[in-house]
């Protein structure tokens, strides 16, 4: 039997007349790993701060393990300016083999300068030298609040099969669907209040949640149905009942409570016709960039964008996709070439710094600022309130104020700015960090029916999946790849090509490792290089290997040999993993 860690029984969070969670009860067993999804400013992170002692709860009681050590990840972190990296790192302590491990796992997070102090480091990369930290401390349970924001694509992947190694326990809530799916097998639901608990990954969630919302819905039918014929009888009935009467009158009350349950309904696709723009969007003329002492970001790059075009902008941090973004907006000069954008086009920008509002105005009153409707096409409009339901604020938060959403709410009304001003060609950075999934789902939809032009820079694989048919892969001084397809077709052709793009990059670009790396360290071997390439081919087909298992396991449709089978090669498969990520890992040092 699995060790329990943590029992939260009856749990209620109030901030004023509003209602965060009520009577919520769960666990979590050692070696559970558990996603805890919820909307946008229904608790979540308030839920991580109460179980970490951070906030106390209304009602209910915490039960943790004797003990018990618990690692937690703040959605901001905060950090003594004065602090370098590695006292962040150590508090001060720390004998040389934690060191080692601790600059390893650093470098997978690119902190290089492990001697800056962290009041020099952007919110990005302290929020990363925090993710190290709670990794290191090497705790029984890992508390997690979005540990995949800030991360290039790299290190995501680095992070799920490091969580994905032995029998680590974790709670966490992220957006990031790819990662819920490859690391969970546990998904908690906060909603309406409520939890729901879904035993499998997110694909089987996303299954059983449409499943409940049915059996719900139904639910309600019925009792709407019934509660007509209750409600005739209690009018017609004199004050003074029987005994049997008063349990009808009860139940009638429990009736109501049912029939009046609002359900999340399907949202209708919010398609725009009324949006034109001209054969001719821009043209990339021999462009290059780059800033006082710092790495080549684009080098006599060409490139001819089409219309309609959907393309995803992809690459490591610091690799100049934002600066591209920017060059092409004109807030940036290129050193040499220029952008030709075309007559017609009309950019909406949503920028990671554009998160700038009058804390002191209504929500709805942000989007009329801007215009009162949005025009379809076809005689079709769609009212500021409208449009701001369809982005899942409802009428009651529509007339809250700006300073009492939460960050997540936050930006996506920065969203709905950008949007409402119907722009032609929608320029997304990063659109995706702090969204709640459903919300994701929504923007998801609208970017598929988009009519025009679409360029997203974003680290969340299945938002870009589903958006873009189209890569630019930023590999760094100034190399940029174009690919025709999606992130997973890219990894895909990637893992077939001979030798990993990454090991053909200069070898100057190596130079920056020697700040942290033992210079008397052994340099790769041909036959050990040969044996690196390998690795990352076998550790990607082991990974396919294990999403299959655990698709098949969670998917209820195999027979009692197979689910014996796969339950036998599941374990077997994650210690090949374990050795071969060990393994590169060690030569990855002398890379």
């Amino acid at each position: 039997m699995p060790v329990p860690y943590v029992d939260i029984q009856h749990l209620t969070k109030r901030f004023g007349a509003l209602t965060l969670f009520e009577d919520i009860s769960f666990s979590i067993a050692q070696g559970q790993k558990v996603g805890l999804i919820a909307k946008n400013g229904t608790g979540k992170s308030t839920l991580l701060s109460v179980l970490t002692g951070r906030e106390s709860p209304d009602d209910g009681q915490i039960i943790y393990r004797n003990d018990l050590r618990v690692g937690f990840l703040e959605q901001l972190p905060h950090f003594n300016p004065d602090d370098t990296v590695l006292d962040a790192c150590f508090n001060h302590e720390g004998n040389e083999e934690k060191m080692l491990r601790a600059k390893q796992v650093l470098t997978q997070l690119k902190i290089r300068n492990l001697e800056q102090p962290m009041g020099q480091l952007s919110g990005g990369q302290q929020k990363r030298v925090a993710l190290a930290n709670v990794l290191l401390t090497e705790p029984d349970l890992l508390i997690l609040d979005e540990p995949t924001n800030h991360l290039d694509l790299e290190m995501i992947e680095w992070l799920e099969g490091y969580l994905n190694r032995g029998q680590k326990t974790l709670l966490m809530v992220t957006h990031d669907r790819y990662f819920l799916d490859r690391v969970c097998d546990l998904i908690i639901e906060l909603d309406n209040q409520q939890l729901y608990t879904y035993r499998g990954n997110y694909s089987y969630y996303l299954e059983k949640r449409q499943e409940r919302i049915e059996n719900q819905r139904a639910e309600v039918a019925r009792a709407n149905n019934l509660y007509r014929t209750e409600l005739e009888w209690m009018r017609r009935m004199p004050q003074a009942r029987g005994h049997k009467a008063r349990y009808r009158e009860e139940a009638f009350y429990e009736l109501e409570r049912v029939a009046k349950q609002r359900i999340e309904e399907r949202q209708i696709r919010l398609k725009a016709a009324n949006v034109y723009i001209g054969s001719k969007i821009f043209e990339c003329q021999y462009v290059s960039k780059q800033f006082d002492g710092g790495p080549v970001i684009l080098k006599d790059f060409y490139y001819n964008f089409a219309r309609f075009e959907k393309m995803g902008i992809v690459g490591s941090n610091g690799t100049g996709k934002s600066t591209f973004l920017k060059l092409l907006l004109g807030e940036l000069r290129p050193d040499s070439g220029r952008f030709d954008i075309g007559e017609t086009v009309r950019f909406g920008y949503f920028s990671q710094e554009g998160l700038r509002f009058n804390d002191s105005q209504k929500v709805i009153d942000v989007i009329r600022d801007i215009a009162d409707y949005i025009d379809l096409g076809h005689g079709r409009h769609l009212s500021a309130s409208q449009f701001l339901q369809y982005f899942l604020f409802t009428p009651e938060q529509q007339y809250n104020y700006v300073y009492k959403l939460s960050g997540g709410e936050r930006r996506k009304l920065y969203l709905c700015t950008v949007l409402m001003r119907n722009p032609n060609f929608l320029i997304l950075d990063e659109p995706t960090n702090d969204l709640d999934i459903q919300t994701l789902q929504v923007l998801e939809e609208y970017l598929q029916d988009f009519p025009g032009c679409v360029i997203v820079v974003s680290h969340d694989r299945y938002f870009t999946d589903k958006v873009v048919d189209h890569l630019l892969v930023f590999q760094g001084e100034g190399v940029i790849k174009d690919f025709p397809g999606n992130y997973t077709q890219y990894r895909q052709w990637l893992a077939l090509q001979p030798q990993p793009e990454k090991q053909a990059a200069p070898k100057e670009t190596a130079a920056p490792k020697k700040n942290y790396r033992n210079d008397t360290r052994q340099r790769m071997s041909f036959k050990e290089k040969r044996e690196f390439e390998q690795l990352e081919r076998d550790i990607a087909a082991l990974n396919q290997e294990q999403h299959h298992i655990e698709e098949a396991l969670c998917s209820g449709n195999l027979s009692i040999d197979e689910l014996t089978q796969k339950s036998i090669r599941l374990p077997q498969l994650k210690e090949e993993l374990d050795e071969k990520e060990m393994r590169w890992l060690e030569l990855s040092e002398m890379a």
